[in-house]
């Protein structure tokens, strides 16, 4: 099971992206998705999750600007971003709790590589 995000870039102060992260090998259920961001010299911060109904949660600092989104059949999960902040950089990594295999004792966390992010003018 790999996760593999795509959709960073450079964009100036008020601007828009859009992050896509794809599940690719067989997987039995895939639980919450969700994004996380690390800027420089900071912690890890969750900012978007999503449950496999559609149940979604946002860190106070994106509420109203970015929106996380899921598509079950293509296993795919995507981050709209929208009025960008130069806070905002940062390398975004999605995240997914997958059933491998229905035999399986419990799901586990699978995480994609980071994909940047850079506001600025």
């Amino acid at each position: 099971v790999q996760l593999q995000a795509s959709g960073g870039g450079l964009v100036q102060p008020g601007g828009s992206l859009s992050l896509s992260c794809v599940v690719s090998g067989n997987t039995f259920s895939i639980q919450f998705m969700a994004w996380y961001r690390q800027a420089p010299g900071q912690q890890r911060e969750l900012i978007a999750d999503i449950t496999r109904d559609g149940a979604k949660r946002y860190a106070e600092s994106v509420k109203g600007r970015f929106t996380i989104s899921r598509d079950n059949a293509k296993k795919t999960v995507t981050l709209q971003l929208n009025s960008l902040k130069p806070e905002d950089t940062a390398v975004y990594t999605c995240a997914a709790d997958i059933w491998v295999a229905p035999e399986d004792s419990a799901s586990a966390i699978y995480w994609g590589k980071g994909t940047q992010v850079t506001v600025s003018s």
